[in-house]
C-alpha cells in the first residue's frame, strides 16, 4: 500500500468528515459531511461510497474513525511522538485502507486522535516552528508542546464542551443565548478566568443578573471569555513560549487569539485544513 502517489485523505471525526482528494502533493477535490463515525454503522459501506465518488484510490484516514467508536481501534503511539513513528505503526485495514494511530502521554494520562496530523503537518509545512506551543481550540482544546518537529507532550481541557453544556442545561442556560463577540465583555470574562475559580467566577454570571451589572445580551460572551481564559491562564503559566500558534478557523481561532494577547503573549493563526493535509501528506510519504 502507497500514500505517496495519488490518494483519499480522509479527517473522520465523530460528528463530521472532511474527504481529500490528492495527487502530487496537492488538493485537487474535497468534500466535507456531516456523517461522523457516531452516524455510521457499516464502515465498509461509506468507505466504498466515498471511493465510488472519488475512484477506487488507497485510502488514509485519521481521527475519531481509529477509536472505539469508529471503524477499528488504532492504537496510540506515546509521546514524543514524530510522523514517522505514526507512519510506522498505521492499522491496515486491508491492503488499500489504513488508519493513523493516536497519541498518548501518562502523568497524567491524555489521548488524542486526529489533532496529531494537523500538528506535525503544521511543522511540515513550515506553519509554525520546530519548537512551539500550539493550541487546537474547540470542543476540546488541544494544548501541545512541539519539540524537534514532534509532539512532546499536550493537555486537553474540556472547555468547549462545558460552554455548550452551560448553554443548554442549568441555572445559566437562559441567560447564555446570544453569540458570543470579541468587545469588553468578552475581555472582561477573561480577566476574571485569571482567578482560575470557575464555580464561583460562574455563579456570579447569576448575581451579576440579579444586581444589574451585567445585561444578558453580554452573558454569553462573557462566559466563554471566562472559560476560555481560565484555559489560557492554565497553560501560560506552565509554558516560557512568548507566542502560541492556534489552529482553526477564524471565528473560534479568533477568541483564543484576543485571550492569549490578553495575556501579554503573541498568537499566531494558522490554517487547520492545510495543516491536517501537509501532516497526512508526510505520514502518507513515508508509510
Amino acid at each position: 500500500m502507497s500514500f505517496s502517489g495519488t490518494f483519499l485523505a480522509i479527517d473522520w471525526g465523530t460528528t463530521n468528515r472532511r474527504v481529500f482528494l490528492i495527487e502530487g502533493g496537492q488538493v485537487v477535490r474535497t468534500e466535507r459531511d456531516d456523517r461522523g463515525v457516531t452516524s455510521v454503522t457499516d464502515f465498509e459501506a461509506e468507505a466504498a461510497g466515498i471511493r465510488s465518488r472519488f475512484g477506487d484510490l488507497p485510502m488514509l484516514m485519521a481521527g475519531m474513525v481509529g477509536s472505539n467508536i469508529g471503524w477499528r481501534v488504532a492504537p496510540y503511539v506515546s509521546a514524543p511522538a514524530g510522523v514517522e513513528d505514526l507512519a510506522a505503526n498505521l492499522l491496515r485495514i486491508d491492503d488499500n485502507t489504513a488508519i493513523v494511530p493516536g497519541v498518548s502521554v501518562t502523568g497524567p494520562a491524555d489521548v488524542m486522535r486526529g489533532e496529531e496530523v494537523q500538528l506535525l503537518g503544521a511543522v511540515a509545512a513550515g506553519l509554525v516552528p520546530h519548537d512551539a506551543l500550539l493550541a487546537q481550540p474547540g470542543t476540546h482544546c488541544k494544548w501541545a508542546l512541539m519539540e524537534g518537529g514532534r509532539i512532546a507532550g499536550f493537555t486537553t481541557a474540556m472547555t468547549g464542551e462545558l460552554f455548550a453544556l452551560l448553554r443548554k442545561y442549568g441555572l445559566l442556560s437562559s441567560q447564555l443565548s446570544d453569540e458570543v463577540t470579541i468587545g469588553q465583555a468578552f475581555l472582561d470574562g477573561v480577566e476574571e478566568g485569571r482567578k482560575r475559580d470557575l464555580a464561583a467566577s460562574l455563579f456570579g454570571i447569576r448575581a451579576a443578573k440579579l444586581l444589574g451589572e451585567r445585561s444578558d445580551v453580554d452573558a454569553a460572551s462573557y462566559a466563554s471569555g471566562l472559560l476560555i481564559g481560565s484555559d489560557v491562564a492554565a497553560r501560560l503559566e506552565r509554558v516560557g513560549h512568548d507566542e502560541v500558534h492556534i489552529l482553526a478557523d477564524r471565528m473560534l481561532g479568533g477568541l483564543y487569539v484576543a485571550a492569549i494577547e490578553a495575556h501579554g503573549r503573541r498568537a499566531v493563526l494558522v490554517d487547520s485544513h492545510a495543516a491536517f493535509v501537509a501532516g497526512i501528506i508526510a505520514i502518507g510519504s513515508v508509510s
